[in-house]
């Protein structure tokens, strides 16, 4: 597809979303990149812009993530203005962006997730230490970038961390840490690129490790063999498609010690359906592994902007 054939662009960055500032740095890499391949592309940021002011736009790239940009509403309203858009459309975005509908769905559709349970006020939070033992991760349910997780390690912690938890969001669920590695499959289409395997310095991925520190190991080729991770992959884009991803994404999941050394089953963990941009991030670090440009990875998911 020629670049002048997308006509007019927005790329869609910022919002009111607690992950503002990683959208921010996703968007405007973006933004360039496109410019730089001849795309007219301008920069839009609904927190300071009404949406009414997309109307003349032929298409629109969503750097957004988190609330109200990776949850389906802003899909939602350019469905309705008409506008193709990139990634996953309503229901998927929505679906992707709570982590306890997203597991439902996978467990009915036979793919393995974590033990977990769900908190509220009235949890006898000494029965689900005991049923999911420790260490475990409480996590709201529909945050991004590892933002309100905390890792209980010790008894007596596990209140104050579903407290903290539930200051961003009212699901809230207790997750059986899965002793082994953190992988993830970004997806392109109707490809699963390399996997990559994230070797946090601290606990785990955190916010930090994700966009302010530089300690995190990235493994790609990832390890695994060829057949185990073309197995893997597979599941990804299974797990993709169950929830109605489309366009692009990445798939994240564990996988225990034994499974590592190539047998047990992969932990699904979520999926994000407007993954990070930034230099940390990790859909274009699988681009690149398979011998793809920031630039070139870039205009390949504009081109595959769609309604519906």
């Amino acid at each position: 597809m020629n670049v002048r054939d997308f006509g007019k662009v927005a790329v869609l960055f910022g919002g009111r979303s607690a992950e503002r500032e990683v959208s921010l740095n996703s968007g405007s890499r973006v933004l360039a990149a496109l410019r730089r391949q001849g795309v007219d592309a301008h920069a839009f940021d609904p927190a300071e812009r009404q949406l009414d002011d997309l109307a003349g736009f032929a298409r629109a790239f969503i750097a957004l993530h988190g609330r109200y940009g990776e949850d389906g509403t802003i899909q939602g309203a350019l469905e309705l203005m008409g506008i193709p858009y990139t990634g996953s459309g309503v229901m998927a975005s929505a679906l992707g962006m709570d982590k306890w509908r997203t597991k439902l769905l996978w467990q009915a559709a036979g793919l393995p997730v974590p033990p977990y349970l769900m908190l509220d006020d009235a949890t006898d939070l000494a029965a689900v230490e005991a049923a999911l033992g420790l260490p475990l991760f409480v996590k709201p349910a529909c945050e991004g970038s590892s933002i309100g997780i905390t890792k209980v390690k010790r008894p007596g912690e596990l209140a104050a961390a579903r407290a903290e938890a539930a200051r961003h969001d009212s699901l809230v669920i207790a997750e059986r840490a899965i002793l082994g590695g953190e992988y993830t499959v970004a997806i392109l289409g109707n490809a699963a690129l390399p996997i990559i395997k994230i070797e946090p310095s601290n606990e785990f991925y955190d916010y930090e490790a994700k966009y302010l520190r530089d300690d995190t190991a990235y493994r790609c080729p990832c390890g695994l063999t060829e057949t185990r991770e073309s197995e893997l992959r597979q599941q990804a884009l299974d797990a993709f498609r169950v929830l109605g991803g489309r366009g692009w994404g990445r798939v994240d999941f564990l996988l225990d010690q034994a499974a590592a050394a190539g047998g047990g089953a992969a932990y699904f963990l979520e999926v994000n359906t407007s993954p990070g941009m930034t230099d940390h991030s990790l859909v274009p670090m699988a681009a690149r592994a398979a011998g793809m440009s920031y630039d070139d990875l870039v205009v390949r998911i504009l081109a595959l902007a769609t309604l519906g």
